[in-house]
């Protein structure tokens, strides 16, 4: 007992010291727990603090950021002063380019146009457009009608707006060519009748027009040429001075400087602004049948039954006579400063050059032959026009149609290429007369006939007039 007594005794104080160890283990444990609660809060305080140093560099980071945006921001204006500098520059020269361009494309068409103007001036310009016309197709024809008797004559303004047709009938008619309309009448004027409006009282055989559109001359069998103002159909002045009737006239382009023929066989020449006569031609030994002109001071003529085609130099009063056509040269029209082409009875069709006194080429029966087997007889070419500085000419005849042709080069050659028939009413028609202003056409028929007609080669129709 008492050495168990003694061991319990001995075992309280070794349990005690144990549980004392114990309890200091168990306060070590809980001071290293503590302290590592501490420590643990240290270590969270470390954390957060690492947290709180991640959070303030990453709240420092956008001031980074900025500070780098700044610099970059910085950096970019100047670049994009750079980059716009660069760009001005390049549109500068983009710039220049283009004025070099367009100075260059100029000079091409000045120098284009310079040398269609000196190959217009040397007679040697030839545009190719015969092989872009067509043939008016029958259901584009369309009939108008004014005049009382059969239309001798008709011109074309130069802005292809208006016509003038002159008849028999000794009146003068202005149309639209838009709708067709009358614009304005010129009446007859009685003989003998005072106060009445000026006007012609015989038959109306030749009109022309200046190349501004200013000025509208007419001649007629009493032997009288009467100038109009074209835009209100004002009647200006009258020439008087030939011995027979007026059958051609033609204003020399650019100016106002009027030349007219007569079958009185002498050349006239007149200055309209003036109101003025200037002089007198002669050489034709028969009554002359038509007349042109283009820019320079001279005309050529038909010399009708004499058998010449005549090139008058006006200022040195002198002329050039041609041969060519077997019967009665009745019509005449350049085709340029040194080309024309001529049509006669004897049913040829001839081009010439002015360096040469036979034609350049010769389209015998132009028009084909009419008559009994054994007894044929070539349609009369009564009316040729050409289309000024191209290809194009055309030739009419009481064939019952017109026919374009082809120039071949240096006008050496001559090719058809189409008919264009009248309409079945007016088959009877004799074209006397054709003329060609830039795109248009305009045909006449012969006194029998009142019935003019116009084809617009571009629109494809045909204006008639009964």
């Amino acid at each position: 007992m008492s050495a168990t007594a003694a061991a319990r005794k001995r075992g309280k104080p070794a349990s005690g010291a144990g549980a004392g160890a114990g309890a200091g283990a168990g306060k070590r444990r809980r001071k290293a727990d503590s302290a590592g609660d501490r420590g643990k809060s240290k270590g969270g305080g470390k954390m957060n603090e690492e947290i709180s140093s991640d959070s303030e560099s990453e709240s420092l980071a956008p001031r980074r950021t900025e500070e780098e945006e700044e610099e970059e921001l910085e950096e970019t204006a100047q670049e994009k002063k750079l980059r716009l500098a660069k760009l001005y520059l390049e549109q500068l020269k983009q710039q220049e380019e283009e004025k070099a361009e367009a100075r260059e494309f100029e000079e091409d068409q000045v120098a284009g146009r310079l040398k269609e103007d000196v190959l217009e001036q040397r007679g040697r310009l030839q545009k190719s457009v015969a092989k872009e016309i067509q043939a008016p197709a029958p259901t584009d024809i369309r009939m108008l009608r004014g005049h009382q008797l059969s239309i001798t004559c008709l011109v074309i303004t130069p802005d292809d707006s208006a016509i003038f047709s002159a008849a028999k009938d000794c009146t003068i008619i202005k149309w639209s060519v838009e709708s067709g309309r009358k614009l304005h009448v010129i009446p007859r004027a009685k003989k003998g009748a005072e106060g009445q409006p000026p006007g012609h009282s015989s038959h109306i055989l030749c009109m022309a027009i200046s190349s501004d559109g200013k000025y509208l001359a007419s001649g007629d069998r009493s032997k009288l040429i009467l100038i109009w103002e074209a835009q209100s159909c004002r009647h200006l002045y009258t020439f008087t001075g030939h011995r027979d009737a007026v059958s051609g006239l033609a204003f020399r382009r650019g100016t106002y400087q009027l030349y007219s023929t007569s079958h009185d066989r002498s050349v006239k020449v007149w200055n309209v602004a003036e109101n003025s006569y200037v002089e007198t031609l002669f050489g034709h030994q028969d009554a002359v049948a038509a007349l042109d002109a283009l820019s320079r001071e001279c005309c050529v003529t038909a010399g009708g039954r004499d058998g010449t085609v005549r090139v008058w130099k006006i200022p040195e009063e002198s002329q050039l006579v041609f041969y060519g056509h077997q019967g009665s040269i009745d019509s005449i029209q350049l085709i340029n400063e040194e080309h024309m082409v001529s049509g006669a009875d004897d049913g040829s069709v001839a081009l010439w050059g002015l360096s040469k006194k036979r034609p350049l080429a010769l389209q015998r029966e132009a028009h084909g032959l009419r008559g009994e087997p054994g007894l044929e007889q070539p349609f009369w070419v009564s009316s040729v026009a050409a289309l000024l500085n191209t290809d194009l000419v055309a030739t009419g005849s009481h064939s019952s149609s017109v026919r374009l042709w082809q120039c071949g080069e240096g006008f050496r050659r001559l090719d058809l290429l189409c008919d264009i028939p009248l309409l079945e009413e007016l088959l009877s028609a004799f074209l006397v007369r054709v003329v060609l202003n830039a795109q248009v056409c305009a045909l006449f028929p012969k006194p029998a006939e009142s019935t003019c007609f116009l084809c617009m080669l571009t629109s494809h129709f045909f204006l008639g007039e009964g």
